[in-house]
């Protein structure tokens, strides 16, 4: 008996060394069926899913235990993530299918630790013509990313990346039917990132130290999934691409090194694990980045350099603004502030048209946006491009909410 306990503590104590922030690994689901319930009204589930094609779910998103890491027993199944010709989002030209965690948890704040596995098979393999972007943050801090960056001499590129603000820290030939296992050590108190690979069943281990880096978040700006640019050679395959992941879920404490994870595979995610904070249920529930639906940000999870706009400079001097009873309610946030008036109108202003990018997803996240979203001239004048992408690839996180409020943005 002695024996039999001693075993049983050494297998916990390798399986689950953190707390589960978040647990994305959807063992609780028969089928991704469970993504359709999810929109910006009603916030259930563990994802948000709405950068996809225009195709029902299942053709882009498929549950199966034939698309998990067989070392990976706190995982009933895995997920199987498509893009194809279909994968436009929102006419910006790339092709994209990506899950955002649903959380209220405190996934940006501290060190914490987002795991995940991922192959291919010789089914339906990606593009090595054209770059791919793999569970990646909207600034791109870190990422991994496969196939002929951008730019990039050459015609093809087999390799895998681990990159920090787009430079490469660790490649492998990306071979079908290998399972990566990844861990980003992020520390957002810190601004560092380090990761942590291994392959099949082999425990995780520090393969890149931490590396310096302005590590940001708002909750809810990791993908999951991939995203793939249109190649920069003129070359192009048309085929569809499945990717493999399983394993998913965010922790802060000590990080799990096996590949087997926190918890069992059977009944709700992480039923065997201390789950620190669950995802969002409730359709109530607001946004990642607020407390609650009548504050569009909360601060305390935001980097600690500020600078703050004055409300002479952050609001329009327009008959509309002016004519405001009540004074604006400011909430400032890395770089710049914004401005949440009582008729309806948001303001920001920053020192960066790059972090001016951030303040709108932050304010597409926790703000009720819809109808009317207008730029100053000044971004479009000035870097037109700069602009678009601001545009195409963070405002449409506004859609989808209440009608009848504005966003001005201005810049210095």
């Amino acid at each position: 008996m002695f024996t039999s306990i001693t075993t049983l503590v050494a297998l916990v104590g390798s399986v689950s060394a953190g707390s589960i922030l978040w647990d994305g690994r959807a063992n609780a689901y028969e089928s991704s069926a469970f993504l359709n319930d999810w929109s910006f009204s009603n916030e259930v589930g563990p994802y948000q899913y709405y950068i996809h094609g225009d195709g029902a779910t299942k053709e882009y998103v498929k549950l199966g235990t034939a698309y998990k890491n067989p070392a990976d027993s706190g995982s009933k199944q895995g997920f199987q993530v498509t893009i194809d010709n279909s994968s436009v989002w929102n006419d910006d030209g790339m092709l994209r299918t990506e899950l955002i965690p649903q959380t209220t948890a405190a996934i940006n704040s501290g060190k914490v630790y987002y795991h995940f596995s991922m192959q291919h098979t010789g089914t339906n393999p990606p593009s090595p013509y054209e770059e791919h972007q793999v569970c990646f943050f909207e600034s791109h801090f870190t990422e991994m990313k496969y196939g002929l960056i951008s730019g990039e001499d050459g015609t093809l590129d087999h390799a895998l990346r681990w990159e920090v603000n787009s430079e490469s820290q660790w490649n492998v030939t990306f071979s079908p039917n290998v399972w990566h296992n990844i861990a980003y050590e992020i520390d957002f108190d810190a601004g560092s990132v380090g990761f942590y690979h291994s392959t099949g069943a082999d425990d995780l281990t520090l393969t890149v130290s931490p590396v310096s880096v302005t590590a940001s978040s708002n909750g809810a700006d990791w993908h999951l999934g991939v995203l793939r640019l249109a190649s920069s050679t003129g070359r192009s395959d048309t085929a569809a691409e499945d990717w493999h992941f399983s394993g998913i879920y965010i922790e802060s404490g000590d990080v799990t090194t096996s590949v087997s994870g926190p918890g069992s595979a059977s009944g709700s995610s992480g039923s065997a694990v201390s789950i620190a904070s669950t995802s969002s249920a409730a359709p109530s529930t607001s946004s990642k980045a607020a407390s609650t639906s009548s504050q569009p940000v909360t601060t305390s999870t935001q980097p600690t350099s500020t600078l703050t706009a004055t409300s002479s400079k952050a609001v329009p001097t327009t008959s509309k603004q002016a004519t405001t009873s009540t004074a604006p309610t400011k909430y400032s946030i890395s770089y710049g502030s914004f401005f949440f008036l009582a008729n309806g109108i948001i303001s920001c202003y920053c020192d960066d048209s790059y972090y001016a990018s951030q303040i709108l997803v932050i304010v597409g996240s926790c703000a009720s946006i819809n109808s009317q979203l207008n730029f100053a001239s000044g971004l479009r004048q000035r870097d037109p491009d700069l602009h678009s992408f601001v545009r195409r690839r963070y405002v449409y996180r506004c859609l989808h909410r209440k009608p009848n409020i504005s966003l001005t943005c201005g810049f210095k």
